[in-house]
């Protein structure tokens, strides 16, 4: 007769238990066993002190600092995201230092001073970015000479006052387009389209919206609306053109949009030289000024540019999550977005849905000229339209194609972009430092594996943190 044990049943994969009570359900050993995968045996689930093992079995969430701590150590997209910004502000911190100079000149005498050299790259670098954030954030020494005049029983003035708040000011300014733009974009990603049309709907837009505010002659509050929602028609027209020819004959929309791109910008440069939208009396391309009844108001007083439009901005990008994430359109456009095949087997049309994707991101690139247009400018240019249908997809990149990450993301570039006027006006610092910190933090989003190995961020483990990092822009 054989001493060997018993042979034992197989054992279930990790992960579920012993005991399925249906489909899809999960067990965990019984109260007051043991579980065959740990020599630890399970906590009894009996009284207050049922914690730790019981949480677990029962499929519990572990702490929430615990799970913070995971996603520091793990590296989950919003970790990886911060330390792609930190990593591009130290080597943008860099390419300031070497590419001065004095600099240049200290470290010339490395080994001779290698104190001074280090000290003069350090001061060269902290100068700029502390430039950077009196000009996009705030100048402590304005916020002092208040509190100063404040002690001294003076008053506080207007004009302090918007000396204080016109780096953020700014900020806002530059954030506001770049919101509308990015979230454009964000959301044809999030239906499987590459909307590179940003710049030729921004121009459709920005026609509309200037010849109805110089135009037509309207009572003030219906002026400016009437001019907005001119904005948006200008670019939805635009967008719906590119979903209407991919959806009829399955052209490729980043093909149409490119060519868009080229012909809006002779339209803009043709009709800016004739008598329909040139200024009298000039001759360089420019409009005449638009209403002042079709003017955004503005929020924080006639000193500051911020106005209406970053409020309207924000506005459209918890429309937009609303969107995706609680209407059965947005349902439709992530599933097109993710399996076209699959969605029009279920019963959807992919090719409505292509239209309506398109026609929505261009009347959001349109929203974009409104905030230039009415907003700051007054007037159009050829130079209205900047780089802004470049700059809404590395927006999109950055934040993910989520409606919050485009903002955030929209106001760190209106940040960079508010701030290097006055780091090249205070440091001599170029101002084009700002594109190359703006290019290597989408560098490094774009790729997750060098954060981790620059970092030495441990792998994600099961508990699932980090892996969201390889989704395309649409997922």
């Amino acid at each position: 007769m054989s001493d060997d044990p018993p042979a034992q049943p197989p054992q279930p994969p990790a992960g579920r238990g012993t005991d399925e009570t249906g489909p899809g359900t999960e067990a965990g050993p019984a109260a007051g066993t043991t579980d065959r995968r740990s020599p630890v045996p399970a906590a009894p689930a009996t009284g207050g002190a049922a914690t730790g093992g019981a949480e677990a079995a029962a499929g519990q969430r572990p702490p929430f600092g615990r799970m913070l701590i995971d996603a520091i150590v793990e590296g989950n997209s919003v970790v990886v995201t911060v330390l792609a910004i930190v990593a591009a502000i130290v080597v943008g911190g860099l390419l300031i230092a070497f590419t001065d100079p004095v600099v240049l000149s200290a470290w010339g005498r490395f080994f001779s001073d290698p104190g001074n050299a280090i000290a003069q790259a350090w001061d060269t670098a902290f100068s700029a970015y502390a430039a950077m954030f009196e000009g996009s954030i705030v100048n402590p020494h304005t916020v002092a000479a208040i509190f100063q005049q404040k002690s001294l029983g003076v008053a506080f003035s207007d004009g302090a006052i918007s000396a204080v708040l016109n780096p953020i000011s700014e900020t806002l300014v530059n954030a506001t387009p770049l919101i509308f733009a990015g979230l454009s974009v964000a959301l044809a990603f999030r239906a499987g389209l590459f909307n590179i049309g940003a710049e030729s709907q921004f121009i459709g837009g920005a026609i509309i919206a200037t010849w109805l505010g110089f135009g037509v002659s309207l009572p003030p509050v219906i002026h400016v609306v009437v001019c907005v929602l001119g904005a948006f028609v200008g670019g939805a027209v635009l967008g719906w053109l590119v979903g209407f020819l991919k959806a009829a004959t399955g052209a490729h929309e980043v093909i149409v949009t490119i060519m868009l791109n080229y012909v809006m910008a002779d339209f803009l440069a043709w009709i800016l030289g004739t008598s329909v939208m040139q200024r009298p009396g000039r001759s360089d391309l420019i409009s005449p000024l638009i209403a002042g009844d079709a003017h955004l108001p503005q929020l924080l007083g006639s000193h500051l540019r911020v106005n209406a439009s970053f409020l309207l901005a924000l506005a459209c990008a918890v429309g937009v999550w609303w969107l995706l994430n609680r209407s059965t359109i947005g349902f439709e456009f992530r599933s097109v977005g993710a399996n076209p095949n699959a969605a029009r087997s279920a019963g959807m049309s992919v090719p409505r849905t292509w239209i309506m994707v398109m026609l929505i991101a261009g009347g959001l690139a349109g929203l974009a000229a409104s905030a230039v247009v009415q907003g700051t400018d007054f007037t159009l240019t050829f130079q209205s339209y900047g780089t802004y249908g470049i700059d809404a997809i590395t927006v999109a990149l950055l934040g993910r194609a989520r409606p919050l990450g485009v903002v955030l993301a929209a106001l760190l570039f209106g940040a960079l972009h508010a701030g290097g006027i006055l780091m090249q006006a205070s440091t001599s610092t170029p101002l084009t430092i700002t594109t190359v910190i703006q290019s290597l933090v989408v560098l490094f989003v774009a790729a997750p594996p060098l954060i981790r190995a620059m970092f030495r961020l441990h792998r994600a483990t099961a508990r699932g943190a980090g892996q969201n990092l390889a989704r395309g822009w649409n997922g």
